[in-house]
């Protein structure tokens, strides 16, 4: 299913269909302010499983609504929370230590989960409409047709099978985010992509 979000004012109705699907163990693809990425709800351990499944890895980020929730789910210094407040919402992936609250099953072995707060008001609306963070990883196409990680109709053709729906939030970025590590004192940038560091 395809399903319409504007950024400008985004509908209610289209929204709760959204959070229906994650509700109901339902991995979604939405737009973010990189690439598209696949989503799930960090309350639904069947659809991290498919998530899991569905990605071949282990690695995944969450996306949060604030850094006040943020800071319910990863352990934030004073210094990090500086760097984290100055570059979000923004096409970023800090990494951080994980706090008791992140299930396991969305960490693997690792004891650090990647944090997003993506300046795209769909993405920020979804998770704010379902109550929690959502578990993420970006879309990404093993051949040669890149369109296929920008146009969410493509993207339905794809993957229509596999996740509940598409989020319609017009044609995406093909640039990925910055992923800066800050787990371990000093911030060390570990892929450069379409946010530069302030």
């Amino acid at each position: 299913m395809l399903c319409k979000i504007y950024g400008q004012n985004p509908s209610e109705r289209e929204l709760q269909r959204v959070v229906g699907a994650l509700g109901s163990d339902g991995i979604v693809i939405y737009p973010t302010d990189s690439v598209y990425a696949f989503g799930c709800s960090l309350r639904s351990v069947k659809a991290i499983e498919r998530l899991r499944r569905l990605k071949g890895k282990n690695e995944f980020a969450l996306v949060f609504a604030d850094l006040a929730q943020v800071a319910e789910f990863c352990r934030v210094d004073n210094a990090a929370f500086r760097i984290l407040r100055r570059n979000l919402p923004g096409p970023f992936t800090f990494v951080l230590p994980a706090s008791s609250r992140v299930p396991d099953k969305t960490l693997g072995r690792r004891k650090t989960i990647g944090v997003r707060i993506p300046a795209h008001p769909v993405a920020r609306a979804v998770v704010g409409a379902l109550g929690c963070p959502l578990v993420t990883a970006s879309v990404r196409v093993d051949d040669d047709v890149t369109e296929y990680m920008t146009d969410p109709e493509l993207l339905h053709e794809r993957y229509g099978r596999e996740v509940s729906l598409v989020v319609d939030g017009g044609v995406g970025d093909l640039v990925p985010t910055t992923v800066v590590d800050l787990s371990d004192g000093e911030p060390e940038i570990l892929r450069e992509g379409k946010g530069e560091l302030q």
